[in-house]
């Protein structure tokens, strides 16, 4: 009985350890922009202003460290400069500063991007980079039941869900947010969605206003040997979350 007790404390004490809030492992999330969507609508805006990273995963025993933002990630070797800060220095000599302030992951503020803070994800099991994020921002920005009040489908429900799942919008089984990279380039001022049945899909422009959701044809402007320019088409459905 003694060994198991023995064993049992020091079980918990590891787990108190691996919570305590000095510890840098774990997965780190760009919360800051997933709640600035929320509170605007805006994701595009949101993510310009609070990015363009949105995701660390911290490996210290490993010295590795590595970054998501939405679109690339990069791995760089971890060490440590001095209590509560780190260098992460990746290749071609392109180096970032991490230091953990009051329970945050603080990205300094470099030649590129302002400064960025990012919360501990509430999860144990590990995911490919930049997932975590996508299944907060996708849970919190699109989560819920919504009725399709305008459009094809019209009086039946539509479930967006955090792995990217979608029940009940005809023609789509799958969606994704653009965070960044191409996509966003190509949509401009806009927010934009790719929604997929199958192997086909295709991209859609959308607005977002608190519990109302309007998707539109995206109509591109550009030459063939372009790349796209997508505008904002037709309505084609008016979602309202219930």
């Amino acid at each position: 009985m003694r060994p198991f007790l023995l064993l049992l404390s020091s079980l918990l004490l590891a787990g108190c350890a691996s919570n305590a809030p000095n510890d840098l492992n774990g997965t780190w999330i760009n919360q800051a922009a997933i709640d600035a969507a929320l509170q605007h609508d805006s994701l595009r805006e949101a993510l310009l202003a609070y990015g363009p990273n949105l995701e660390w995963q911290i490996d210290t025993a490993r010295q590795r460290a590595l970054f998501s933002n939405g679109f690339e990630q990069a791995e760089g070797q971890l060490s440590r400069q001095a209590e509560g800060t780190y260098s992460v220095q990746f290749y071609g000599d392109f180096e970032e500063q991490l230091q953990l302030q009051r329970g945050e992951l603080v990205q300094r503020a470099g030649d590129t991007w302002p400064e960025q803070r990012f919360t501990r994800a509430d999860h144990s099991v590990r995911a490919p980079a930049g997932s975590l994020f996508e299944q907060t921002l996708y849970r919190a920005y699109l989560g819920g039941t919504w009725l399709i009040e305008e459009g094809l489908g019209q009086g039946g429900l539509v479930l967006f869900q955090a792995d990217g799942s979608l029940q009940g919008l005809p023609g789509a089984e799958r969606y994704a947010l653009c965070l960044a990279g191409d996509c966003a380039a190509m949509s401009g001022e806009y927010d934009s969605l790719w929604l997929q049945l199958g192997e086909l899909g295709q991209s859609w422009l959308f607005e977002r206003e608190g519990g109302q959701l309007r998707i539109y044809q995206a109509l591109n402007r550009a030459a063939i040997d372009e790349m796209p320019d997508y505008h904002k088409g037709p309505l084609h459905w008016r979602l309202k979350r219930r």
